[in-house]
């Protein structure tokens, strides 16, 4: 008697079912198990950072509410803290020192100074042993200036999110496009609360990192969104939360990579950037964390949420010719 010679039954193509749990030989990460603690989490947080936002307040730098900025030339290359220490002994407050380029040309940035003749006290307090320093230029900046350019930076970040809610409406699905934006807003809201509950100071450097974490957090949110689409059209059987589970998972490997990536210029930014890039580079490292968890829970959540199905990315095709009935 013959032994069967019958192949055994070949892998389900990708228009069946998976295994939920598996994916080939990876496990499956089960995100979406704790979508509703995470998003109490994130409502309790975001609410604490508005309160402190609107009680205590912003530490804003004195782009925001005014001082004094030069620009300094010097003959020879210097150090910053050389230069600090010569204009805190001549009586000058809270100085911040950036290079410009080389180590012989600086930025001198100070809150509004009392007294007169400010470049001229300026000039003989920057000069050091055997290393002559020139004053290029002298600008002071008013609280009502900055004022105007805070409440302009505002309108930059809302104005933002409105293009990022266009972009992703038209790129993919509107719930998910309401979601990506409730992701950057949770974000921006969290990122600047932390600087209000620490009180570090605010000022355009940190609103520059402000403004390219939305980009790098859209980023993310794009990524996802994208798989969530593509696997929606492939897999079928699947509900809603597989899907998404299976669409993070495999997205997971490349979040990893940008993450470990952005976070290796970061750390350098932070320790090796000086004063200058000091909180452009710790308001970048908080909003890493915050958008990597913001677009794995907040919007992908938000569009389970609204009931994020596969008929919103199956395109409806329109028959050619529709048929009518011609009254005689």
């Amino acid at each position: 008697m013959k032994k069967s010679t019958a192949q055994p039954d070949t892998p389900a193509t990708t228009n069946q079912p998976r295994e939920y749990g598996r994916r080939g030989n990876e496990p499956v990460i089960h995100f979406m198990r704790f979508k509703t603690p995470a998003a109490i989490f994130s409502l309790v947080f975001s609410l604490v950072c508005l309160g402190f936002i609107f009680t205590k307040g912003l530490n804003l730098g004195l782009d925001f509410t005014g001082g004094v900025s030069a620009e300094i030339n010097y003959s020879q290359p210097v150090e910053q803290k050389q230069v600090i220490n010569a204009l805190e002994n001549a009586g000058f407050k809270e100085p911040v020192v950036q290079f410009l380029g080389t180590q012989r040309d600086l930025i001198v940035r100070m809150p509004a100074q009392e007294g007169e003749d400010l470049s001229a006290r300026l000039n003989r307090a920057v000069q050091l042993p055997s290393n002559t320093a020139t004053v290029q230029k002298v600008d002071a900046v008013g609280s009502q200036v900055g004022n105007e350019l805070y409440i302009r930076s505002v309108g930059a970040v809302a104005l933002a999110l409105i293009l990022m809610l266009v972009y992703v409406t038209i790129r993919f699905e509107f719930k998910l496009a309401v979601g990506a934006v409730i992701s950057l807003l949770h974000d921006t809201i969290v990122t600047v609360g932390i600087f209000a509950i620490f009180g570090w100071p605010f000022d355009l450097t940190v609103l520059a990192a402000v403004l390219a974490l939305i980009g790098y957090s859209l980023n993310d949110s794009i990524v996802v969104s994208d798989r969530i689409r593509e696997n929606f059209r492939k897999i079928r059987g699947a509900d809603p939360v597989e899907v998404v589970d299976i669409s993070l998972t495999e997205t997971l490997r490349r979040t990893i990579m940008t993450v470990t990536t952005v976070l290796l210029v970061d750390l350098a930014m932070l320790f090796l950037g000086g004063d200058g890039l000091f909180w452009f580079a710790v308001a970048m490292l908080v909003g890493l964390f915050v958008g990597t968890y913001s677009s794995i829970y907040i919007g992908t959540s938000y569009a389970l949420w609204r009931g994020l199905n596969r008929q919103d990315f199956i395109v409806q095709v329109k028959p050619e010719f529709e048929e009518t009935d011609v009254v005689p």
